[in-house]
Protein backbone atom coordinates (compact mmCIF):
# COMPACT_ATOMS: atom_id res chain seq x y z
CA UNK A 1 0.00 0.00 0.00
CA UNK A 2 3.01 2.41 0.30
CA UNK A 3 4.30 1.82 -3.22
CA UNK A 4 0.39 2.23 -4.32
CA UNK A 5 1.17 5.84 -2.76
CA UNK A 6 4.60 6.52 -4.34
CA UNK A 7 3.63 4.96 -7.48
CA UNK A 8 0.84 7.84 -7.47
CA UNK A 9 2.69 10.05 -6.62
CA UNK A 10 5.01 10.26 -9.69
CA UNK A 11 2.59 8.35 -12.22
CA UNK A 12 -0.58 9.83 -11.85
CA UNK A 13 0.51 13.71 -13.03
CA UNK A 14 2.07 11.95 -15.93
CA UNK A 15 -1.15 9.67 -17.18
CA UNK A 16 -3.29 12.44 -16.34
CA UNK A 17 -1.37 14.38 -18.70
CA UNK A 18 -1.05 11.95 -21.45
CA UNK A 19 -4.98 11.28 -21.58
CA UNK A 20 -5.57 15.06 -21.72
CA UNK A 21 -3.58 14.94 -25.28
CA UNK A 22 -5.11 11.85 -26.66
CA UNK A 23 -7.76 11.47 -28.64
CA UNK A 24 -10.44 8.29 -29.94
CA UNK A 25 -13.10 7.31 -30.91
CA UNK A 26 -14.36 6.73 -27.16
CA UNK A 27 -12.85 9.91 -26.27
CA UNK A 28 -9.85 10.87 -24.29
CA UNK A 29 -10.35 8.97 -20.80
CA UNK A 30 -12.76 6.67 -21.41
CA UNK A 31 -9.81 3.95 -23.26
CA UNK A 32 -7.67 4.22 -19.59
CA UNK A 33 -10.77 3.57 -17.61
CA UNK A 34 -11.12 0.27 -19.96
CA UNK A 35 -7.47 -0.60 -20.60
CA UNK A 36 -6.52 -0.01 -17.37
CA UNK A 37 -9.97 -1.48 -15.32
CA UNK A 38 -9.14 -4.58 -17.46
CA UNK A 39 -5.63 -5.26 -16.57
CA UNK A 40 -6.23 -4.73 -13.17
CA UNK A 41 -8.85 -7.38 -12.94
CA UNK A 42 -6.98 -9.72 -14.69
CA UNK A 43 -3.44 -8.98 -12.38
CA UNK A 44 -6.01 -8.90 -9.38
CA UNK A 45 -7.57 -12.06 -9.59
CA UNK A 46 -4.10 -13.44 -9.75
CA UNK A 47 -3.59 -12.92 -5.92
CA UNK A 48 -5.74 -14.85 -3.99
CA UNK A 49 -4.31 -17.80 -6.24
CA UNK A 50 -0.65 -16.48 -5.68
CA UNK A 51 -1.52 -16.46 -1.71
CA UNK A 52 -3.24 -19.96 -1.55
CA UNK A 53 -0.16 -21.42 -3.45
CA UNK A 54 2.15 -19.83 -1.09
CA UNK A 55 4.12 -18.42 -4.17
CA UNK A 56 5.30 -15.06 -2.76
CA UNK A 57 7.15 -13.55 -6.24
CA UNK A 58 3.53 -14.14 -8.20
CA UNK A 59 2.02 -12.18 -5.32
CA UNK A 60 4.43 -9.68 -5.16
CA UNK A 61 4.62 -9.40 -9.08
CA UNK A 62 0.96 -9.53 -9.42
CA UNK A 63 0.42 -6.93 -6.78
CA UNK A 64 2.76 -4.53 -8.53
CA UNK A 65 1.13 -5.51 -12.11
CA UNK A 66 -2.33 -4.69 -10.05
CA UNK A 67 -1.17 -1.45 -8.85
CA UNK A 68 0.30 -0.05 -12.28
CA UNK A 69 -3.00 -1.33 -13.97
CA UNK A 70 -4.91 0.90 -11.77
CA UNK A 71 -2.95 4.07 -11.36
CA UNK A 72 -3.24 4.15 -15.45
CA UNK A 73 -6.77 4.87 -15.13
CA UNK A 74 -6.76 6.62 -11.71
CA UNK A 75 -6.21 10.45 -13.17
CA UNK A 76 -8.67 9.53 -16.33
CA UNK A 77 -11.33 8.33 -14.51
CA UNK A 78 -11.78 11.50 -12.14
CA UNK A 79 -11.09 13.66 -14.52
CA UNK A 80 -13.97 12.64 -16.77
CA UNK A 81 -16.32 14.41 -14.82
CA UNK A 82 -15.12 17.51 -14.42
CA UNK A 83 -14.55 17.15 -18.59
CA UNK A 84 -18.50 16.03 -18.85
CA UNK A 85 -19.60 18.11 -16.27
CA UNK A 86 -20.38 22.16 -16.28
CA UNK A 87 -18.11 24.11 -13.70
CA UNK A 88 -20.91 25.44 -11.36
CA UNK A 89 -22.30 21.94 -10.81
CA UNK A 90 -18.89 19.91 -10.20
CA UNK A 91 -18.70 20.36 -6.60
CA UNK A 92 -22.52 18.31 -6.57
CA UNK A 93 -21.22 16.00 -9.00
CA UNK A 94 -17.83 15.35 -7.55
CA UNK A 95 -20.44 14.94 -4.10
CA UNK A 96 -22.35 12.13 -5.81
CA UNK A 97 -18.69 10.63 -6.83
CA UNK A 98 -17.65 10.29 -3.29
CA UNK A 99 -20.54 9.17 -2.02
CA UNK A 100 -20.08 6.18 -4.54
CA UNK A 101 -16.60 5.56 -3.60
CA UNK A 102 -18.33 5.31 0.27
CA UNK A 103 -20.42 2.79 -1.16
CA UNK A 104 -17.98 0.92 -2.86
CA UNK A 105 -15.78 0.72 0.12
CA UNK A 106 -18.57 -0.43 2.37
CA UNK A 107 -19.59 -3.33 -0.28
CA UNK A 108 -16.03 -4.49 -0.15
CA UNK A 109 -16.00 -4.53 3.68
CA UNK A 110 -19.35 -6.90 3.28
CA UNK A 111 -17.63 -8.88 1.11
CA UNK A 112 -14.74 -9.36 3.11
CA UNK A 113 -16.82 -10.27 6.56
CA UNK A 114 -19.09 -12.77 4.62
CA UNK A 115 -16.73 -14.53 2.06
CA UNK A 116 -13.79 -14.66 3.42
CA UNK A 117 -13.09 -18.38 3.99
CA UNK A 118 -11.96 -20.02 7.15
CA UNK A 119 -8.83 -21.88 8.62
CA UNK A 120 -5.32 -21.40 8.72
CA UNK A 121 -5.34 -20.77 5.21
CA UNK A 122 -8.24 -19.01 4.45
CA UNK A 123 -9.23 -18.30 0.84
CA UNK A 124 -9.71 -14.46 -0.57
CA UNK A 125 -10.87 -15.64 -4.02
CA UNK A 126 -14.66 -15.26 -3.69
CA UNK A 127 -13.96 -11.24 -2.34
CA UNK A 128 -11.61 -11.02 -5.38
CA UNK A 129 -14.16 -11.90 -7.83
CA UNK A 130 -16.54 -10.02 -6.17
CA UNK A 131 -14.51 -6.81 -6.49
CA UNK A 132 -13.91 -7.78 -10.40
CA UNK A 133 -17.36 -8.48 -10.93
CA UNK A 134 -18.58 -4.96 -9.49
CA UNK A 135 -15.24 -3.36 -11.14
CA UNK A 136 -16.49 -4.95 -14.65
CA UNK A 137 -20.05 -4.06 -14.38
CA UNK A 138 -19.44 -0.33 -13.59
CA UNK A 139 -17.10 -0.11 -16.80
CA UNK A 140 -20.28 -1.49 -18.67
CA UNK A 141 -22.22 0.47 -16.90
CA UNK A 142 -20.47 3.66 -18.38
CA UNK A 143 -20.29 2.52 -21.71
CA UNK A 144 -23.90 2.02 -21.61
CA UNK A 145 -24.49 5.61 -20.35
CA UNK A 146 -21.71 7.82 -21.19
CA UNK A 147 -21.08 8.88 -24.91
CA UNK A 148 -17.53 11.03 -23.86
CA UNK A 149 -16.80 13.15 -26.91
CA UNK A 150 -20.79 13.43 -27.71
CA UNK A 151 -21.16 14.57 -23.36
CA UNK A 152 -17.86 17.00 -24.28
CA UNK A 153 -19.36 18.50 -27.10
CA UNK A 154 -23.03 19.30 -25.95
CA UNK A 155 -21.33 21.04 -22.46
CA UNK A 156 -19.27 23.01 -24.21
CA UNK A 157 -22.43 24.26 -27.28
CA UNK A 158 -24.32 24.99 -23.93
CA UNK A 159 -21.62 26.42 -21.42
CA UNK A 160 -19.01 28.02 -24.00
CA UNK A 161 -18.20 30.21 -21.21
CA UNK A 162 -16.68 27.36 -18.70
CA UNK A 163 -13.85 26.59 -21.70
CA UNK A 164 -11.36 29.21 -21.19
CA UNK A 165 -12.46 31.42 -18.44
CA UNK A 166 -8.68 30.68 -16.95
CA UNK A 167 -6.57 33.99 -17.54
CA UNK A 168 -3.10 32.76 -19.24
CA UNK A 169 0.20 35.03 -20.26
CA UNK A 170 0.79 35.74 -23.81
CA UNK A 171 3.12 32.37 -24.24
CA UNK A 172 -0.10 30.52 -22.73
CA UNK A 173 1.15 30.25 -19.54
CA UNK A 174 -0.96 30.16 -16.29
CA UNK A 175 -1.49 34.06 -15.13
CA UNK A 176 0.50 34.47 -11.90
CA UNK A 177 -2.41 35.08 -9.58
CA UNK A 178 -4.10 31.88 -11.08
CA UNK A 179 -0.69 30.21 -10.67
CA UNK A 180 -0.45 32.12 -6.75
CA UNK A 181 -3.62 30.18 -6.00
CA UNK A 182 -3.07 26.99 -7.76
CA UNK A 183 -0.18 26.95 -5.24
CA UNK A 184 -1.73 27.34 -2.01
CA UNK A 185 -4.26 25.13 -3.04
CA UNK A 186 -2.33 22.48 -3.62
CA UNK A 187 -0.33 22.89 -0.27
CA UNK A 188 -3.32 23.37 1.35
CA UNK A 189 -4.06 19.35 0.04
CA UNK A 190 -1.17 19.03 1.57
CA UNK A 191 -1.49 20.10 5.03
CA UNK A 192 -5.13 18.98 5.61
CA UNK A 193 -4.31 15.44 4.29
CA UNK A 194 -1.34 15.33 7.12
CA UNK A 195 -3.42 16.26 10.08
CA UNK A 196 -6.46 14.08 8.70
CA UNK A 197 -4.38 10.98 7.72
CA UNK A 198 -2.07 11.45 10.76
CA UNK A 199 -4.97 10.89 13.19
CA UNK A 200 -6.84 7.97 11.34
CA UNK A 201 -3.22 6.37 10.95
CA UNK A 202 -2.32 6.62 14.80
CA UNK A 203 -5.65 6.66 16.26
CA UNK A 204 -6.19 3.12 17.11
CA UNK A 205 -2.48 3.28 19.29
CA UNK A 206 -3.48 6.34 20.68
CA UNK A 207 -7.28 5.55 22.37
CA UNK A 208 -5.12 2.22 24.05
CA UNK A 209 -2.02 3.93 25.23
CA UNK A 210 -3.74 7.85 26.02
CA UNK A 211 -7.45 6.99 26.85
CA UNK A 212 -7.05 2.85 28.05
CA UNK A 213 -9.90 1.94 25.25
CA UNK A 214 -10.05 -1.24 25.16
CA UNK A 215 -11.53 -4.48 22.55
CA UNK A 216 -11.76 -2.25 19.74
CA UNK A 217 -13.78 0.42 21.04
CA UNK A 218 -11.63 2.99 18.64
CA UNK A 219 -13.21 1.86 15.84
CA UNK A 220 -16.42 3.12 16.51
CA UNK A 221 -15.03 6.50 16.98
CA UNK A 222 -13.55 6.52 13.08
CA UNK A 223 -16.68 4.37 11.81
CA UNK A 224 -18.74 7.80 13.30
CA UNK A 225 -16.47 10.15 10.87
CA UNK A 226 -16.48 7.67 8.07
CA UNK A 227 -20.60 7.33 8.26
CA UNK A 228 -20.87 11.16 9.16
CA UNK A 229 -18.80 12.24 5.86
CA UNK A 230 -21.51 9.63 3.76
CA UNK A 231 -24.13 11.40 4.95
CA UNK A 232 -22.82 14.88 4.01
CA UNK A 233 -21.61 14.50 0.85
CA UNK A 234 -24.52 15.10 -0.95
CA UNK A 235 -25.58 18.23 1.22
CA UNK A 236 -22.30 19.53 1.10
CA UNK A 237 -22.65 19.77 -2.46
CA UNK A 238 -25.71 21.59 -2.19
CA UNK A 239 -24.18 23.96 0.51
CA UNK A 240 -21.26 24.48 -1.53
CA UNK A 241 -23.38 25.60 -4.41
CA UNK A 242 -24.94 28.50 -2.62
CA UNK A 243 -22.13 29.72 -0.31
CA UNK A 244 -19.28 28.77 -2.18
CA UNK A 245 -16.41 26.12 -2.44
CA UNK A 246 -13.69 28.26 -0.99
CA UNK A 247 -16.41 29.33 2.20
CA UNK A 248 -17.29 25.65 2.57
CA UNK A 249 -13.77 23.63 2.71
CA UNK A 250 -12.82 26.64 4.77
CA UNK A 251 -15.65 25.66 7.23
CA UNK A 252 -14.54 21.98 6.83
CA UNK A 253 -10.93 22.69 8.38
CA UNK A 254 -12.28 24.70 11.23
CA UNK A 255 -14.64 22.10 12.55
CA UNK A 256 -12.20 19.47 11.81
CA UNK A 257 -9.07 21.55 13.74
CA UNK A 258 -11.38 22.54 16.10
CA UNK A 259 -12.37 19.08 17.06
CA UNK A 260 -8.78 18.33 16.83
CA UNK A 261 -7.93 20.78 19.91
CA UNK A 262 -10.77 19.11 21.99
CA UNK A 263 -9.29 15.68 21.82
CA UNK A 264 -6.21 16.87 22.72
CA UNK A 265 -7.13 18.55 25.76
CA UNK A 266 -9.08 14.96 26.40
CA UNK A 267 -7.57 13.26 29.39
CA UNK A 268 -9.44 10.24 28.89
CA UNK A 269 -12.33 8.77 26.63
CA UNK A 270 -15.62 10.19 27.18
CA UNK A 271 -18.85 9.57 24.49
CA UNK A 272 -18.47 13.37 23.62
CA UNK A 273 -15.54 12.19 21.32
CA UNK A 274 -17.98 10.37 19.24
CA UNK A 275 -19.80 13.68 18.33
CA UNK A 276 -16.66 15.33 17.88
CA UNK A 277 -15.67 12.43 15.58
CA UNK A 278 -19.11 13.26 13.53
CA UNK A 279 -18.10 16.82 13.15
CA UNK A 280 -14.84 16.12 12.32
CA UNK A 281 -16.44 13.57 9.21
CA UNK A 282 -18.61 16.30 8.22
CA UNK A 283 -15.30 18.75 8.06
CA UNK A 284 -13.52 16.43 5.95
CA UNK A 285 -16.56 15.69 3.52
CA UNK A 286 -16.89 19.29 3.45
CA UNK A 287 -12.86 19.83 2.03
CA UNK A 288 -13.20 16.58 -0.10
CA UNK A 289 -16.16 17.32 -2.05
CA UNK A 290 -14.76 21.04 -2.76
CA UNK A 291 -10.85 20.89 -2.66
CA UNK A 292 -11.06 18.81 -6.51
CA UNK A 293 -13.10 20.94 -8.31
CA UNK A 294 -11.69 24.08 -7.26
CA UNK A 295 -8.06 22.78 -8.43
CA UNK A 296 -9.03 21.67 -12.05
CA UNK A 297 -11.22 25.37 -11.98
CA UNK A 298 -8.18 26.71 -12.69
CA UNK A 299 -7.49 24.16 -15.70
CA UNK A 300 -8.00 25.16 -19.29
CA UNK A 301 -10.20 22.47 -20.90
CA UNK A 302 -6.94 20.58 -22.49
CA UNK A 303 -5.22 20.26 -18.85
CA UNK A 304 -8.13 18.65 -16.42
CA UNK A 305 -6.00 15.34 -16.39
CA UNK A 306 -2.77 17.03 -15.54
CA UNK A 307 -4.19 19.47 -13.02
CA UNK A 308 -6.15 15.99 -11.43
CA UNK A 309 -2.89 14.45 -11.41
CA UNK A 310 -1.21 16.90 -9.17
CA UNK A 311 -4.26 17.14 -6.85
CA UNK A 312 -3.23 13.46 -6.32
CA UNK A 313 0.31 13.93 -6.12
CA UNK A 314 0.37 16.66 -3.04
CA UNK A 315 -2.39 14.33 -1.32
CA UNK A 316 -0.04 11.38 -1.98
CA UNK A 317 2.60 13.04 -0.66
CA UNK A 318 0.79 13.51 2.33
CA UNK A 319 -0.04 10.18 3.07
CA UNK A 320 3.37 9.11 2.53
CA UNK A 321 5.36 11.46 4.45
CA UNK A 322 2.81 12.13 7.80
CA UNK A 323 2.61 8.76 9.29
CA UNK A 324 6.76 8.90 9.36
CA UNK A 325 6.55 12.18 10.96
CA UNK A 326 3.44 11.87 13.63
CA UNK A 327 5.33 8.03 14.01
CA UNK A 328 8.53 9.66 14.99
CA UNK A 329 6.72 12.35 17.54
CA UNK A 330 4.59 9.45 18.83
CA UNK A 331 7.47 7.28 19.49
CA UNK A 332 10.32 9.66 20.37
CA UNK A 333 8.38 12.80 22.17
CA UNK A 334 4.88 11.40 23.22
CA UNK A 335 1.95 10.26 22.28
CA UNK A 336 0.02 12.94 22.99
CA UNK A 337 1.47 14.97 20.12
CA UNK A 338 -0.59 13.13 18.04
CA UNK A 339 -3.92 15.61 17.81
CA UNK A 340 -1.74 18.74 18.30
CA UNK A 341 0.19 17.83 14.98
CA UNK A 342 -3.11 17.75 13.57
CA UNK A 343 -4.12 21.12 15.12
CA UNK A 344 -0.95 22.64 13.26
CA UNK A 345 -1.19 21.52 10.02
CA UNK A 346 -5.02 22.40 9.78
CA UNK A 347 -4.08 25.73 10.97
CA UNK A 348 -1.44 25.87 8.29
CA UNK A 349 -4.10 24.71 5.57
CA UNK A 350 -6.74 27.25 6.93
CA UNK A 351 -3.84 29.89 6.26
CA UNK A 352 -2.92 28.87 2.71
CA UNK A 353 -6.41 27.65 2.02
CA UNK A 354 -8.02 31.36 3.17
CA UNK A 355 -5.73 33.37 0.65
CA UNK A 356 -7.22 31.37 -2.75
CA UNK A 357 -8.25 33.64 -4.90
CA UNK A 358 -9.64 31.81 -7.52
CA UNK A 359 -11.21 28.42 -8.78
CA UNK A 360 -14.64 28.90 -6.68
CA UNK A 361 -17.43 28.56 -8.26
CA UNK A 362 -19.92 31.39 -9.14
CA UNK A 363 -23.93 31.65 -8.88
CA UNK A 364 -25.26 31.45 -12.78
CA UNK A 365 -28.34 32.26 -14.71
CA UNK A 366 -29.95 28.63 -14.92
CA UNK A 367 -29.82 27.32 -18.84
CA UNK A 368 -31.09 24.12 -18.64
CA UNK A 369 -34.79 22.55 -17.66
CA UNK A 370 -32.55 20.45 -15.38
CA UNK A 371 -31.28 22.57 -13.37
CA UNK A 372 -34.58 24.44 -12.20
CA UNK A 373 -34.94 21.33 -10.20
CA UNK A 374 -32.75 22.81 -7.92
CA UNK A 375 -34.50 23.95 -4.73
CA UNK A 376 -33.66 27.27 -3.39
CA UNK A 377 -35.09 29.32 -0.37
Amino acid sequence: MAVDNVLAVFLLPIIGTFSDKVDTPLGKRTPFIIGGTAAAVMMMLMLPAADKMGNFILFVVALGATLLAMAMYRSPAVALMPDLTPKPLRSKANAVINLMGAIGGVYTLILISTLVGEGKTPSYLPVFIGVAFIMVLSVVMLLLTTNEKKIAKQVALEYPEQEEEVKTTVDGKLDPAVKKSLVLILLSVLFWFAAYNAVTTAFSRYAVTVWGMENGGYANCLMTATVAAIISYIPIGIIASKIGRKKTILIGIALMGSCFLMAAFMPEYHPIINVGFCMIGFGWAAIGVNSLPMVVEMSKSGDIGKYTGLYYTFSMSAQIATPILSGMLLDFVSYRTLFPYAVVFSALAFITMSMVKHGDNRQEKKKTVLENFDVED
